[in-house]
């Protein structure tokens, strides 16, 4: 693990291997070891792969209130900063697919090709909005164990929690060790997400649309409505996987990703 300092924030970060810059942002709530399976493959593989723990996760400063998904992405900016880094591809899933939205929106010419994962482009909704703040009132409360528990099988599929124990134990320690007030500031942050259908029209990269076919949070539906938004797009659908593709059927999302990079190489 290394470190980098700015904003008056402290970032862990892993950056592996040489060539093709590869950032990859984790969702929530997670951190930067959900990644570990792409980031071991593909920096053997001639990609420098970075992931970091986003503010308020992992081993990265946590600063409570409400963190906004142009926070995340300033954060992003920053740390490919300090490490030197021009233009990358850069991909996320989830929370952390809309903070490279955002970050696309923001900063289009540092992006040279796109991942999104399981994730959506629409603003949140009234109802959305009601829930998020609820829930980060509940964990500031409870603490995370109650609320990994609930969500468990739907991050992995029932039959993945059956069958891949060690994924759910992994997916379960995550949520379960996030801090709860950098959790609470990301539910109060993303409650105030701008749509971003509009932007992903203007994509001119490469770009690699994935979702499993079991996921809830973001239905194929919604992947399906990115890749006819996104010109060119790539859109797979990873059977057998619910909310975690990377994790619940490593083999397929990395064999899908392998292709995507080499057109970029």
């Amino acid at each position: 693990m290394s470190t980098a300092e700015f904003d008056g924030i402290s970032v862990a970060y892993d950056d592996l291997g040489s060539g093709l810059p590869v950032v990859l942002v984790h969702g929530h709530p997670f951190d930067r070891s959900m990644w570990r399976p792409q980031a071991e493959r593909f920096s053997r593989e001639g990609c420098r792969v970075i992931t970091a723990d986003l503010r308020g996760y992992g081993e990265t400063t946590v600063i409570p209130g409400k963190t906004g998904l142009e926070v995340f992405a300033k954060d992003i900016a920053g740390l490919a900063d300090r490490l030197g880094l021009g233009r990358f591809v850069l991909g996320g899933l989830s929370m952390g697919g809309q903070i490279v939205m955002e970050f696309h929106r923001t900063f289009p010419d540092r992006v040279a090709g796109l991942l999104l994962a399981d994730t959506s482009p629409q603003e949140e909704t009234e109802e959305g909005k009601r829930v998020r703040n609820e829930m980060a009132d509940r964990v500031l409360a409870e603490g995370m164990n109650p609320y990994a528990e609930e969500v468990l099988t739907k991050m992995v599929s029932p039959e993945n929690v059956r069958t891949m124990p060690d994924v759910a134990a992994h997916v379960l320690e995550m949520m379960r060790t996030t801090p709860k007030e950098g959790a609470a500031a990301a539910l109060r942050g993303r409650a105030e997400r701008p749509d971003y259908r509009e932007s992903l029209t203007r994509v001119r990269v490469p770009s690699l649309v994935v979702v499993g076919s079991e996921d809830e949070f973001t239905p194929v539906a919604d992947a399906e409505l990115m890749h006819d938004l996104i010109p060119g797009s790539t859109l797979a659908v990873i059977e057998g996987a619910a909310h975690l593709p990377n994790l619940e059927r490593e083999a397929e999302f990395n064999d899908v990703f392998a292709r995507f990079v080499k057109e970029i190489e």
